[in-house]
C-alpha cells in the first residue's frame, strides 16, 4: 500500500488553530516534509523498541521512548 503522507489541508488547519495569519503553500509543504520525516524516524525507533522486547505490536510506550530519544538529539 503506497504511503499518502500528511494532507496539506490538515497542516493548514493545525496552523490556523494558532493564528489568523495565512500560510503559504511552500510553508505548508516544508512543514509536511519535516513532519513526515519525523514520523518515519519515530516509527523506526518504535519498531526497534518493540522488536527488542520481542513483541509484534508497537505500544504507546515504544512511541514515547522513541520521541524521547529523538527529542534528546534535538529532533
Amino acid at each position: 500500500m503506497p504511503l499518502r503522507g500528511i494532507p496539506l489541508h490538515s497542516i493548514k488547519r493545525l496552523i490556523a488553530e494558532e493564528t489568523e495569519l495565512r500560510v503559504s503553500l511552500e510553508a505548508r509543504e516544508a512543514m509536511k516534509e519535516f513532519l513526515e520525516d519525523l514520523t518515519k524516524r519515530i516509527g523506526e525507533k518504535a519498531i526497534t523498541f518493540a522488536k527488542h522486547s520481542d513483541r509484534n505490536t508497537i505500544l504507546e510506550k515504544d512511541i514515547d521512548l522513541a520521541i524521547k530519544e529523538i527529542d534528546s538529539k534535538n529532533l
